[in-house]
């Protein structure tokens, strides 16, 4: 596969889109399908398409068209969904405690193994059969286990102390929830997710439409 670098992030963000579908189209029992039909179903157009999976090699063949299973299995392996990846979660607030209880992690591959807070009152307890740890503990937990992802769910006064704690003992995958825009070290994967941008872009295509 080519290197990532090389690859638009706008490109690599289609990707769970095109797994979705696929995904959807096996559960049809649909073997093959074009980019023109593909193109139909997500709304993206063919050419797109076709230019978004050839910078990871060429897939399809002209006059045939995509096999699906073929195709969902390669784009599974390029986004790692075939492999396993150990997670924790930092803050045991509402957030945390949302994504301790989403279930469709595990059917992805990623195993939320622990949560870690600083509330006493919450250190001891479970989520959805989860362990709530202390963050004081958080150094010989990863010692004493492979932890790919830290989830992090903490205040944004706090962020920045956090993450810094949770790289300090080797955890490499950082998923940010706080409205703050992380930027570690080149070693360190970190995924800044702002749900109220979102919102404001349906706010923006509502408004748009004169709802």
């Amino acid at each position: 596969m080519p290197e990532e670098k090389k690859i638009s992030m706008a490109v690599i963000r289609r990707l769970p889109r095109y797994f979705r579908y696929l995904h959807d189209l096996l559960k049809l029992d649909i073997k093959r399908i074009s980019s023109r039909e593909l193109s139909e179903r997500m709304c993206i157009t063919a050419s797109q398409i076709r230019q978004d999976l050839n910078c990871f090699g060429g897939f399809g063949q002209q006059g045939y068209g995509y096999n699906v299973e073929s195709l969902y299995n390669e784009i599974s392996r390029i986004l790692g969904v075939d492999k396993r990846f150990t997670c924790i979660i930092v803050g045991a607030g509402n957030m945390g405690t949302a994504l301790a209880n989403y279930e469709n992690f595990k059917k992805r591959g990623f195993d939320i193994v622990a949560i870690f807070d600083v509330d006493p009152a919450k250190i001891g307890g479970k989520i959805n059969g989860i362990d709530i740890y202390s963050m004081d503990t958080l150094e010989d937990f990863v010692k004493q286990h492979k932890v790919d992802i830290a989830m992090l769910t903490v205040p944004n006064r706090t962020i920045t102390e956090v993450a810094e704690k949770v790289t300090s003992v080797g955890i490499k995958g950082i998923w940010n929830f706080s409205p703050h825009e992380l930027r570690l070290g080149e070693d360190v994967v970190v995924e800044n997710v702002h749900l109220s941008d979102s919102l404001m872009v349906l706010g923006y295509r509502l408004r748009s439409k004169g709802y």
